[in-house]
């Protein structure tokens, strides 16, 4: 009789195991921000899909894009929030933007110095943004293929990226492969996945959005991983 008992309890705890919710995704986002015309969309683009866009626009308000990746056998989800680099496009999104950021990738175009001169602008926007030392963050020099029209050269750029702790990419999100300056500290260009894939390494030691899936509900709401009792985040996203 008791070989019996023994025998439905460990049946039942296989039955309460196989429902068990499958593990949640952990969501970091990332905001990719610049001028107009540098080629973020383009970036965030290339990472996502793989390839360059056949069409290329201004982007208009926010442009997202996510992405799965596996990092140390965890499967995480990227986020990539492109903004308009125009003002008159972006004044309706900059609070939203900015909430609730893991990480930042300041984008130019080194064929652009109007573009890099502008850098200090976005940086000081974080600032205004409560955006602190403590977001990782990157510099991104693009469109680094079109070597004859270098205006902003590897040495200028590595010296603002060495003044702002962060660290410098040069690469071209139409031509990954392609060779860089040469004449600087970066022999060819960086690939679009590995600068990504570099800012999410960095971010898994954080605390993500975790991302939860309501049974029979179409929502997906996103809420930071905190302590228990902290506030929750106030946003969702409509996937």
């Amino acid at each position: 009789m008791a070989s019996v008992e023994s025998s439905t309890e460990f049946t039942s705890s296989l039955t309460v195991s196989s429902h068990l919710p499958p593990p949640r995704t952990r969501i970091f986002k990332i905001i990719v921000i610049g001028d107009s015309g540098v080629g973020k969309t383009c970036l965030t683009y290339q990472f996502c899909a793989g390839k360059f866009p056949e069409k290329t626009e201004a982007t208009i308000g926010v442009d997202f894009r996510e992405k799965l990746i596996e990092i140390d056998g965890e499967k995480i989800k990227v986020q990539l929030w492109d903004t308009a680099g125009q003002e008159r496009f972006r004044k309706s999104m900059v609070q939203h933007y900015y909430r609730n950021v893991h990480a930042v990738v300041f984008v130019y175009d080194v064929t652009s110095a109007a573009s890099f001169r502008s850098l200090p602008a976005w940086i000081e926007e974080c600032k205004q943004h409560a955006l602190g030392q403590e977001v990782p963050r990157i510099l991104v020099g693009n469109k680094c293929d079109l070597q004859n029209s270098v205006q902003v050269g590897t040495d200028l750029a590595q010296q603002f990226a060495d003044a702002h702790s962060m660290p410098l990419f040069e690469t071209s999100a139409k031509n990954p492969s392609s060779d860089g300056h040469g004449d600087g500290s970066h022999g060819n260009s960086d690939h679009v996945e590995a600068i990504f894939m570099t800012v999410a390494h960095k971010l898994k030691s954080q605390k993500p959005l975790i991302l939860s899936q309501p049974p029979g509900g179409d929502t997906v709401t996103l809420t930071r991983g905190r302590d228990e009792g902290e506030e929750k985040a106030s946003w969702a996203c409509m996937c």
